[in-house]
């Protein structure tokens, strides 16, 4: 193998790695925004004020971002 397809493939394979690390962060972020919502981000059903439901609505807005980026909607449209 020529020494310029060596350092492509190893390349890629490091590019790969360090995909899959982000990924696997990605993953277990995740996994903790689900724990969250499962836990009602913390309010009690019961007890819930207008701090909640503007705080998850800010929280929303912030994935929203990300959503709306990997799917090229809103500011993100093509």
């Amino acid at each position: 193998m020529p020494r310029t397809e060596a350092r492509a493939a190893a390349n890629q394979q490091r590019s790969l790695e360090a995909f899959m690390a982000a990924k696997a962060e990605f993953d277990a972020l995740v996994a903790e925004l689900q724990q969250m919502g499962a836990d009602h981000f913390g309010a009690d059903p019961e007890a819930v004020l207008w701090e909640h439901a503007e705080m998850l609505k800010d929280w929303n807005a912030r994935l929203r971002h990300i959503t709306d980026a990997y799917h090229r909607r809103g500011e993100y449209a093509a």
